[in-house]
């Protein structure tokens, strides 16, 4: 599995406690640091990495990709380029979960965190087989998209 920008780890950590071999990177090498620190046991492979200009060996290397939060963040013209490098990582067949803010198709793009739609966030993956789009609200309550899709065979 590979988690994208993952902060402080707890997602990758997770993953670990579930039974996966996983890598994890973000771009911060504090955050990198830190999540080490945090987890100085851990099995999850920690990282510094740039999601636009990701190790070659990552390519088609993932069974399971996760991010959340990331392409929110980016602005509108930088989402294609992460999205590429999230599915880029893809084994065939390998399924990736996308987390974002949502809002609707009507709705003002507002400040950042900016929310997708959910066009915006399917169409960011246009290479990939969409299995499920939930809409949903969490505990805070935020909206929130999940997008599982998988890389085709």
């Amino acid at each position: 599995a590979l988690v994208v920008a993952c902060g402080l780890g707890d997602d990758a950590e997770e993953l670990a406690a579930q039974g996966l071999e996983v890598s994890a990177f973000d771009i911060a090498p504090s955050a990198v640091a830190w999540a080490q620190r945090r987890f100085t046991a851990s099995s999850v492979d920690y990282r510094v990495a740039d999601l636009f200009a990701l190790p070659e060996e990552w390519r088609g290397a993932f069974d399971f990709v996760f991010e959340a939060n990331t392409l929110q963040s980016l602005p509108l013209d930088l989402r294609p380029d992460a999205a590429a490098g999230i599915a880029g990582t893809l084994a065939p067949g390998g399924v990736a979960v996308v987390i974002a803010r949502g809002r609707d198709e009507d709705e003002p793009l507002g400040g950042l965190p900016w929310p997708l739609t959910r066009s915006e966030l399917t169409g960011l993956f246009p290479t990939l087989e969409h299995m499920s789009l939930e809409d949903y609200r969490d505990t805070l309550p935020i909206r929130r998209l999940r997008l599982t899709a998988r890389r085709p065979d």
